[in-house]
């Protein structure tokens, strides 16, 4: 019999998606829930399951993009692992029935399957993008083993397995899931099928240069960390000439910047072999051009980006502050603190508790528009924006306005090394009210940063510049800093918006202000 693969629904709002990848051949044999190609949609990358065993015959290439519902291959359910038909049925019987004893020993299925699902990731994230596999369909994973690495818009995450048996996946890479989708399902087993280690020394024999220091081979030998890939991308470096050090050989953000090095040797290399040659073309200068696919994660960047401009009247206003009173300050007190606190005290907590205050002052600024309502928020979560390999992303300090300016900055620190990382949750960058971001440590002069929605107002902090200003009547060489309020105007007027930013600067040029909260 032959059974038709059709692409399921992957969400309410997708309607096609792109075949990635196929990891298995035409004519190949599959065996039931083994992934067999990885699908695509704008959101998120997922892993396609053979839903029976048998010999596939694949539909539509790698790189086409089909409608939900269409055929994209075929599965002959009569064809047998060896190529025999099905008349062969009764041997395969008997020979089940001979090891089944054995077998029982190693690892017996419950009969219970276990669905996993989107999880709630976050009040304002409805959705996810499957962003890699781990493990391949079929594959027996362990309790709370990583299978696989789920994006947001904001941070990629690890997903463990939640029972111990054999893997059955159901949404491909690049797959787009709404919260509460199914992603795989596990058939629970009790105790390790003996197939496992075969598979693992099938695997290593099959790939030797591709082992890892352990000597096994995983679905993680030879794919990369998001960072890595970026990096790669960057370069046109392709990850097959890479090498991984990481976990299972995995490929890590080092890996990736060691063969950027690696290539620029290279290049200079032929560059130079190129000129004692002679002239080249057009005097050296290139005119050659190279495209690359957009990342699911950049794409919802975009999109939301652009809903901002197109769903807000955002507006921004202006403001300079005379930084030296707040720089005296640390300059005074900045050891002392670091050796009692344990961290450095930086501008980020004073911005963070001038703006608390102000906001405290003027809670439209504070406010979130929710269809014909406005929600006031009695709280202050600041979402911080920190810059990683991957892009812009913005943790939340949570009840900043209840931190002292030790607990800020360790708080800063510990969202910032864990954005770095990739390891930062959803909840982590989730629900925050207002935003400070600071384009000053890339020296940016004056921006006019977009509204992080559904909040309604950010603050832009910029590169601080010895200019000279007038102070009580003489001219003074101070150290200024531009800053600047965008907000959407339908619910913050003028005078909210100007009267917030003149309290940040009235507050960071009298620091001793914030200490009293006067």
């Amino acid at each position: 019999m032959s059974l038709e693969i059709k692409i399921p629904e992957v969400g309410e709002s997708i309607t096609e998606v792109t075949i990635g990848s196929w990891l298995k051949s035409d004519g190949d044999y599959v065996e039931q829930d083994e992934i067999i190609a990885e699908i695509e949609t704008d959101k998120a990358t997922q892993e396609f399951p053979a839903e029976a065993a048998g010999i596939l015959k694949i539909k539509v290439e790698e790189g086409e993009t089909v409608e939900v519902g269409s055929v994209i291959a075929e599965i002959d359910t009569d064809a047998k692992k060896d190529g025999a038909s099905s008349s062969s049925n009764e041997a395969s019987t008997e020979k089940s029935a001979d090891t089944s004893n054995t077998e029982s020993s190693e690892g017996k299925k419950t009969g219970e399957v276990k669905e996993m699902n989107v999880t709630e990731l976050g009040e304002s994230i409805t959705e996810v993008t499957l962003a890699t596999w781990l493990k391949e369909d079929g594959d027996y994973v362990e309790m709370d083993e990583t299978i696989a690495e789920i994006e947001s818009d904001k941070a990629t995450f690890e997903l463990p397995a939640e029972a111990n048996g054999i893997l059955k996946i159901e949404a491909q890479e690049g797959d787009t899931l709404e919260i509460g989708a199914l992603i795989c399902k596990i058939e629970v087993m009790e105790g390790a099928p003996a197939s496992a280690s075969d598979s693992s020394e099938k695997k290593a024999e099959a790939k030797p240069d591709a082992q890892t220091s352990s000597g096994n081979q995983t679905y993680a030998t030879g794919h990369t960390s998001p960072a890595a890939a970026k990096i790669l991308a960057e370069k046109g470096i392709d990850p097959k000439d890479v090498k991984g050090t990481g976990v299972d050989g995995r490929i890590t953000k080092e890996d990736a910047e060691a063969a950027q090095k690696t290539a620029k040797k290279e290049a200079s290399k032929e560059q130079k072999a190129s000129q004692e040659s002679g002239p080249s073309y057009s005097g050296g200068i290139s005119r050659e051009e190279r495209k690359e696919k957009m990342t699911n994660l950049r794409k919802t960047i975009a999109k939301r980006l652009v809903s901002v401009k197109n769903e807000t009247a955002m507006l921004t206003t202006f403001n300079e502050v005379d930084m030296k009173p707040v720089m005296d300050l640390r300059k005074k007190y900045k050891d002392q603190f670091k050796e009692k606190y344990g961290v450095g005290l930086g501008f980020m907590s004073f911005f963070t508790k001038a703006c608390c205050q102000a906001l405290k002052e003027w809670p439209a600024v504070n406010a979130a528009i929710d269809g014909n309502e406005i929600i006031y928020h009695d709280y202050c979560d600041v979402s911080i924006a920190v810059s990683t390999p991957k892009g812009l992303v913005v943790p939340v300090v949570r009840n900043a306005e209840s931190m002292d300016f030790q607990g800020i900055e360790s708080e800063i620190i510990r969202l910032a090394v864990k954005a770095r990382d990739g390891k930062l949750s959803i909840d982590e960058m989730s629900g925050g009210t207002f935003t400070i971001t600071n384009g000053g440590v890339f020296g940016s002069m004056m921006s006019t940063p977009i509204i992080n929605a559904p909040q309604s107002a950010i603050l832009g902090m910029h590169n601080i510049v010895e200019r000279p200003v007038a102070i009580n009547g003489q001219v003074e060489i101070r150290p200024m800093m531009y800053i600047a309020l965008s907000y959407d105007h339908r619910i913050i007027d003028g005078r909210e918006s100007v009267s917030f930013l003149v309290r940040v600067k009235e507050l960071l040029e009298d620091p001793a202000r914030l200490m009293l909260g006067i």
